[in-house]
């Protein structure tokens, strides 16, 4: 029997008492994390809000085996922003699909979440009418000619069902009932409310396709009305991808559970938590680097110079820098880096690892090091 068959769909019940600790925390460190954010200036707080929303599109497409090109989300995010940032480059339609979104979610979090609004959403998740190759409904609930919508594994007579949904004729009643809930103005804690839609929406699977990352889009709207701001600063959706295994482990385990919902909002509630945490890291590394610029401006660089430093920053750069690394990234010679490079080590901004020669590398400053440039 699968949770919706259950007698008591969809009156999800818990434990209240025995998530009430680990709710409190989850609150508390919200609220830390927003104090935090509060005091930062303006354009580092859009910078950590930009950020985060990248991670929580690119995310929210890896966990279902779709690979976005960071940058472009990263530039849709800020030219719907009106966020002025270097190196903004075009978009492909499905990137621009799933930030519009994303961003309808989080920055209207405060309208109502309507039929027509998860058409839109939908309808912008697959702007060709296609899921791959395939044609599919879009913009309306799956159909009858869709068959029956199963998660299987295994080889053909060998098959593993590890979730069915709702027929096709169960959609409108259900859909009407979880919107009807989500919109109520009740008494449950948006932290929780976030973790019941999402596990229900993804039940219901109303849609053909595009049902887990609209899942987590309500997630996070209802995470951005229990912060009450547009900005957002943790994602859930980067936690969740780190630990896919386990979240659809857990799903499968709910699916075949009763209404009973109190294992998945442990589960949620934690990995929640790990979330924040590495916000509170990644917002450490921000001041740190807002602290590194402001030593560094003291006395000019160049904008070669200012490029390879930003470039150092990012958090997918790897390795070190070398001369034949700076020259390829900076467009220049080997001469010109191999002299920004020694200007920037004189100064202190460059620090020479251990080794010479051909594998003679540099890094930037880090938070143990003494940041008295020259």
């Amino acid at each position: 029997m699968w949770i919706h068959e259950h007698q008591n769909w969809p009156d999800f019940t818990w434990d209240a008492e025995a998530l009430a600790s680990k709710l409190a925390d989850i609150r508390y460190r919200q609220g830390c994390l927003l104090g935090r954010m509060e005091g930062l200036g303006f354009e580092l707080k859009r910078e950590a809000s930009l950020n985060t929303l990248t991670n929580d599109v690119v995310k929210s497409s890896a966990i279902e085996g779709e690979n976005l090109n960071p940058e472009e989300v990263r530039s849709s995010i800020a030219r719907r922003l009106g966020i002025d940032i270097a190196g903004l480059i075009p978009a492909s339609q499905d990137v621009e699909g799933i930030v519009e979104m994303m961003l309808d979610a989080t920055q209207q979090f405060s309208l109502a979440l309507t039929k027509d609004r998860l058409f839109d959403w939908h309808a912008a998740l697959f702007p060709t009418g296609r899921s791959g190759m395939h044609w599919i409904t879009v913009g309306g609930w799956r159909t009858t000619d869709a068959g029956s919508m199963q998660v299987i594994s295994g080889h053909i007579g060998k098959e593993k069902i590890h979730f069915e949904a709702p027929s096709v004729n169960r959609l409108e009643k259900e859909m009407k009932a979880f919107l009807k809930w989500f919109g109520n103005g009740d008494d449950i804690d948006p932290v929780i409310k976030a973790g019941v839609a999402h596990l229900w929406f993804v039940t219901i699977h109303p849609f053909e396709d595009g049902n887990g990352r609209i899942a987590r889009a309500i997630g996070d709207m209802a995470l951005a009305r229990a912060d009450g701001t547009q900005g957002r600063f943790y994602s859930l959706s980067s936690q969740i991808e780190t630990e896919r295994k386990q979240y659809y482990d857990q799903l499968e385990k709910q699916q075949r559970a009763t209404p009973d919902i109190t294992d998945w909002l442990f589960w949620f509630l934690d990995c929640l938590g790990r979330a924040i945490a590495n916000a509170e890291t990644k917002l450490g590394n921000i001041l740190f680097k807002a602290h590194l610029w402001d030593t560094i401006n003291q006395k000019l660089v160049n904008e070669r110079q200012r490029l390879m430093i930003n470039r150092m920053l990012e958090d997918d750069f790897k390795g070190f820098m070398n001369t034949s690394k700076y020259a390829k990234l900076a467009k220049c010679s080997n001469d010109t880096a191999l002299r920004d490079i020694q200007e920037l080590k004189e100064r202190g901004i460059f620090i020479q690892n251990p080794g010479g020669g051909r594998s003679t590398s540099y890094r930037l400053p880090e938070r143990a090091d003494n940041l008295r440039f020259q």
